[in-house]
């Protein structure tokens, strides 16, 4: 039986930032990862791949690396105040580990247009739920046999899509975690955080393996994104949490726009 090769990213066909674009890139991913408890795969797999011009799915590889630095800083903002809880944390990253794996191998199979469409019926569903989720400070997650399932589950779900789509998936568990778990915003993000770090990592060596990954890039990005994440991860604490969601569903709204009028008229380009 003959067995069709791996797809190869071609790097060749991508472009290559340079440091400044980068270090912007970071600085706003950093921003957003440390005040809503993200890795910034949002921001960053389309400025890289949509105004930057990298290739979608090295993108989103690159994505998945920057976010581990992001990651690590933010857990230990979030960690140092006191925002974190350790046993949910664990059982998603336990959970995301396992589907960082799968979602990588999907990444390098999968044709590009289902990606872009993936990702961005993804952003619509992150638009409805922060309209949805109203994070109370005084809430706290309920363990028992069956929320440790949930929290595994949970976790795998998200890594298919963090290797998938490149994102950290914390745009999908700060929302779960206080609209299911009963989590506060603050813990959700601190948790969140704490997850990505394995995660990014499982997704990065999946990435690596595949030749899927611009490691210079994910070195700029994530380390401008790491300045930002104390300093916003503070201004969290401060800011209120509904209206924090409101101005975050503004941008992905506006993101989401961009994106499908630039598919849209490429789609009609091509049927000239």
């Amino acid at each position: 039986m003959h067995t069709p090769p791996k797809e190869k990213i071609d790097m060749t066909n991508s472009a290559r930032p340079g440091a400044l674009p980068l270090i912007l890139v970071g600085l706003a991913a950093g921003l957003l990862s440390g005040l809503f408890g993200i890795g910034g795969g949002t921001i960053i797999v389309p400025a890289l791949a949509l105004w930057l011009g990298m290739n979608q799915k090295l993108a989103a590889g690159t994505s998945v690396a920057a976010i581990l630095p992001t990651a690590v800083v933010g857990a230990i903002s979030y960690g140092v105040q006191g925002h974190v809880d350790w046993i949910a944390a664990l059982c998603l990253a336990f959970g995301i580990v396992l589907g960082a794996q799968l979602g990588t191998y999907l990444l390098a199979r999968l044709p590009l247009g289902v990606i872009q469409w993936a990702f961005m019926c993804f952003l619509l569903v992150v638009i409805v739920s922060l309209w949805l989720v109203v994070p109370q400070r005084d809430s706290e997650i309920g363990i028992g046999v069956l929320s440790v399932v949930m929290l595994v589950l949970t976790g795998f779900v998200t890594g298919v899509l963090s290797g998938v789509l490149g994102v950290g998936g914390g745009i999908i568990v700060v929302p779960v975690l206080m609209f299911f778990f009963g989590a506060s915003d603050l813990v959700a993000k601190g948790s969140s955080l704490v997850m990505m770090i394995p995660g990014s990592i499982s997704g990065t060596l999946g990435n690596m393996r595949r030749k899927n990954i611009d490691l210079r890039a994910a070195l700029i990005v994530g380390i401008a994104a790491s300045v930002c994440v104390p300093f916003s991860s503070l201004l969290a604490t401060l800011l209120d949490p509904f209206v924090g969601n409101v101005l975050f569903s503004l941008y992905i709204l506006f993101l989401l726009g961009q994106m499908l009028f630039r598919k849209l008229r490429s789609k009609k380009n091509g049927a000239k």
